[in-house]
């Protein structure tokens, strides 16, 4: 194995370190090596420094272009670099791919990114998508090594110029197939919908709430169920009158969601694009769910359609409804058959030792 490194993570947020890349630190720490991590001041930190992680509050503002906060970001991963002097560095997200790689090429460390989707800025075609492309093209372009998570990301990446040969392929973030454990479907007569992320209008939420309407009208034995945090502000009241209605139910964010995974039969994930793989389909697969999504890359990649789940045409409320009825009609066999394939193909294809791997490779490059 070499002798300890010292390996430093740039994240946005402590939740996706921990959701993500928690089995991934406990290996390395478990190796001897030096973990430390660079995220905004969040008190759930101190779980991984109770681990024997070293923890550097570092501000960020998730969202948005914002010049001056955006230098002071760059500015902050400078001298925690310079302060810490890693072996290696990883990154997720947009913000820490994107500043950590300026600061990292510039100071010479050697820095892995991972696209985990384009996210909202690239799902146009516009001014903005202009900007953070030309953005990606000044840092990651130079980094050392990019981590797509599907192959239609890396392929834009790369027709734009984002990157040449400096890039790998790997399965998502993968899914912990022991944490989240294959159970059987309910059975007691209902049959339950679930939809786990942010809400707000690039995720499809229009269409969902769109197709609660149309298919609890028909079928009163169905509920959907909404997980996650409001975004956008448009949807505050809209949820309070879709609930009111009966049509759905708000969860809010849920930090035991596979509770709710085991509850439901079917997760729904309408989102029009800049997906990674989603680990909520990952997730929901891995626990014998099926998964109805949109034709959008990375979400088509973790379903066979027709097979562990229904893939529909994004923006389509009407193509949404048709697969919904389509699983409805299944038998309760059929349904259960479904969920076992969907299980069988993130086994085969998406465990995460399989990610673990890839950046275990990475430090002992180094």
């Amino acid at each position: 194995m070499g002798k300890p490194k010292t390996v430093l993570f740039l994240s946005n947020h402590f939740i996706t370190l921990y959701n993500f890349r928690r089995e991934l630190i406990d290996r390395l720490l478990s190796q001897g090596h030096r973990v430390v991590l660079s995220m905004p001041a969040d008190e759930q930190n101190e779980y991984f420094r109770a681990r024997g992680c070293e923890i550097l509050d570092t501000p960020m503002s998730r969202r948005g272009l914002n010049p001056v906060e955006d230098m002071k970001l760059l500015a902050n991963y400078r001298r925690i670099m310079k302060a810490v002097k890693p072996d290696i560095i990883f990154s997720y997200t947009s913000k820490p791919d994107i500043y950590g790689s300026m600061a990292s090429t510039a100071l010479g460390f050697r820095q892995v990114c991972n696209i985990t989707g384009r996210g909202n800025a690239l799902a146009y075609d516009n001014a903005l998508a202009a900007t953070v492309r030309a953005l990606y093209r000044a840092s990651i372009s130079k980094c050392y090594k990019v981590f797509f998570q599907n192959a239609d990301d890396r392929d834009y990446f790369i027709r734009h110029k984002i990157v040449k040969d400096n890039w790998a392929l790997i399965p998502g973030s993968g899914v912990n197939l022991h944490q989240h454990a294959l159970t059987s479907m309910p059975d007691d007569g209902e049959i339950r919908f679930l939809y786990v992320g942010r809400i707000m209008a690039v995720k499809g939420i229009d269409q969902l709430l769109d197709c609660a309407v149309a298919i609890r009208r028909r079928h009163p034995n169905t509920r959907f169920y909404l997980a996650g945090f409001v975004e956008q502000e448009q949807y505050k009241q809209k949820l309070k009158d879709y609930e009111a209605g009966g049509y759905i139910e708000h969860l809010g964010f849920q930090k035991d969601i596979d509770a709710w995974i085991r509850r439901c039969h079917c997760t729904i994930l309408p989102s029009h694009g800049g997906e990674g793989v989603p680990n909520a389909v990952l997730e929901s697969a891995a626990v014998g769910r099926a998964c109805i999504v949109s034709n959008v890359p990375g979400s088509r990649d973790a379903v066979e359609d027709g097979v562990t789940g229904y893939i529909f045409e994004p923006r389509s409320s009407a193509d949404l409804i048709d697969k919904v009825e389509k699983f409805l009609a299944l038998s309760k066999e059929e349904r259960e058959k479904m969920g076992l394939a969907g299980h069988d193909k993130v086994a085969r294809e998406f465990d995460r030792e399989l990610v673990i791997r890839a950046y275990l490779n990475e430090v002992e490059r180094v």
